[in-house]
């Protein structure tokens, strides 16, 4: 009997665990890196025992999904709702480590630089909106690869630029708008591996994603062992045949010292060997010695 763990998951078992991870980052349970993680990984998952890994240390771990399951329904952008304000004027400001996002961030930069990473940070809200205003200044947003960010606005003799890699096309990955206004100013989203790493502790993940982050390492390892046991096994099959060879030289030196030792006793015994035969006499009426 097959185990139940093992079982194949379907795409609807994989939406619905991100879903179910979705609620728990609402909820303040994970931080944006630990959503866009968990969520890449769910989209890895091949089983049942993998998807109910991402969920082990949730409230009422792997939902049960059935082919019903749908995406929820994002909320429209509401009019007039509160910021929190982020606000630089000649000055450098940053927001980064473990800090709440409820709410739509406001960055103000004038002269000046800002800095907002959003790895750690605990979203309650289903997207990330970041509305931002630049003056002759550098805002820089860090995001964990694998979300999806909108960046729009106007500019005005400045530069707006994205560089983030991307989740798959059709994955449910979590989003960050970014609306940017810029007059002589600069404005960056960049993912994690344009930027210093952040210092994550391992058991706040499960064994089965560290594992599935290093499949490639594993592979690769597995490569180089192959190549030098074959390689060894060439050398082995080398060393073969010169220890043949040698032991044809052996017995070959063995049998030519045994003909000379054989032929050196018949010497001592007077056995010489006989001379060879007179040539015969010439034909007739030939020259006669």
């Amino acid at each position: 009997m097959n185990d139940p763990g093992e079982m194949r998951a379907s795409d609807a078992e994989r939406e619905a665990v991100v879903e179910k991870l979705r609620e728990a980052s609402v909820e303040g349970r994970l931080t944006l890196a630990e959503l866009t993680e968990r969520t890449e990984a769910a989209y890895l998952a091949r089983t049942h025992s993998e998807l109910a890994q991402l969920t082990a240390d949730l409230p009422g771990g792997a939902p049960a999904p059935g082919p019903g399951v749908s995406r929820s329904v994002r909320p429209g952008r509401q009019k007039g709702r509160v910021r929190d304000w982020i606000v630089a004027v000649m000055g450098d400001t940053n927001r980064k480590g473990k800090w709440r996002i409820d709410q739509e961030i406001g960055a103000v930069c004038v002269m000046g630089d800002v800095t907002i990473d959003l790895r750690e940070a605990e979203v309650r809200t289903p997207e990330v909106d970041i509305v931002v205003t630049c003056v002759m200044g550098d805002v820089k947003i860090i995001v964990p690869d694998g979300v999806d960010v909108e960046l729009s606005g106007f500019t005005i003799m400045g530069d707006k630029k994205v560089r983030v890699v991307e989740a798959p096309t059709g994955h449910n990955a979590p989003v960050v708008r970014v609306r940017a206004h810029v007059v002589a100013g600069d404005v960056k989203v960049i993912g994690d591996s344009r930027a210093e790493p952040i210092k994550r502790a391992l058991g706040a993940w499960t064994d089965w994603w560290l594992e599935r982050r290093h499949e490639i390492g594993h592979q690769i390892e597995h490569n180089i062992r192959h190549a030098l046991e074959y390689d060894r096994e060439a050398r082995r099959e080398m060393m073969r045949e010169v220890r043949e060879n040698a032991r044809e030289l052996h017995r070959g030196a063995r049998e030519a010292g045994r003909e000379a030792r054989d032929a050196w006793r018949e010497m001592r015994r007077g056995g010489f060997p006989p001379e060879p035969p007179a040539p015969p006499p010439p034909p007739y009426g030939g020259p006669r010695r």
